[in-house]
C-alpha cells in the first residue's frame, strides 16, 4: 500500500505535465517568449527609436505586453506551470541586432519587426482558441487576441506614415 500511495504521489506531476502537452504548453510557453520579447523591443524602441511613433508604440507595448506577462504568469502559476524565464534564443539575437541599429534604420527595422510578431502571435492566438485543451488557456487567447490585434492595425498605419513598405510575408 505505501508503495502504491508512493508512486501516486510521484507521479502526479508527470500527470500535470502530460495534462499541458501540446498545443497547450506550446501556448504557454510562446506566449510568455514572445510577450517578454515584447517588452524588451518596446524598451529599445522607446530609448533608440527616431520617430516619436515608434517611441510611443514601444511604450505601449511595454505596458499592455507587460500587463498580459503578468496575467499569463497568474494563470500558469494557479496551473502550476512553469513558464520559460525569457525570450527563446532566437527572440534574444533579433532584440541583439535591433540593438546595433540607430535612427531611421532601427526604426525601420522595429517597425518590420512588430508587424512580424504581431502576426506570429495572432496566429498563435487563433491556434489556441481553435484547438487548445485548456479551457483557462483558451479564454486568455481570445481576451487579448483583440489588443493583439489593435496593436497589429497601429504598426502598420505606422509603417505607412513611416513609408515602410512590408509585404505580406514579411
Amino acid at each position: 500500500m505505501k508503495k502504491l500511495v508512493a508512486l501516486a504521489l510521484l507521479s502526479a506531476p508527470a500527470l500535470a505535465l502530460a495534462q499541458y502537452s501540446s498545443p497547450d504548453k506550446d501556448f504557454y510557453e510562446h506566449a510568455a517568449q514572445g510577450g517578454m520579447a515584447e517588452v524588451e523591443a518596446g524598451k529599445l524602441a522607446e530609448k533608440h527609436g527616431s520617430s516619436p511613433a515608434v517611441k510611443d508604440f514601444g511604450a505601449m507595448m511595454v505596458k499592455d505586453h507587460t500587463a498580459a506577462n503578468d496575467k499569463l504568469k497568474q494563470l500558469a502559476d494557479k496551473k502550476s506551470v512553469k513558464l520559460p524565464e525569457g525570450p527563446s534564443m532566437t527572440q534574444k539575437a533579433k532584440g541583439k541586432m535591433l540593438e546595433m541599429k540607430s535612427g531611421t534604420d532601427f526604426d525601420k527595422a522595429y517597425i518590420e519587426g512588430q508587424i512580424k510578431a504581431h502576426r506570429d502571435t495572432l496566429q498563435l492566438l487563433e491556434k489556441e482558441i481553435d484547438t487548445g485543451k485548456d479551457a483557462d488557456a483558451k479564454a486568455f487567447a481570445s481576451e487579448i487576441k483583440p489588443k493583439v490585434q489593435e496593436h497589429l492595425k497601429k504598426i502598420n498605419e505606422i509603417a505607412a506614415d513611416e513609408g515602410v513598405k512590408v509585404t505580406a510575408n514579411d
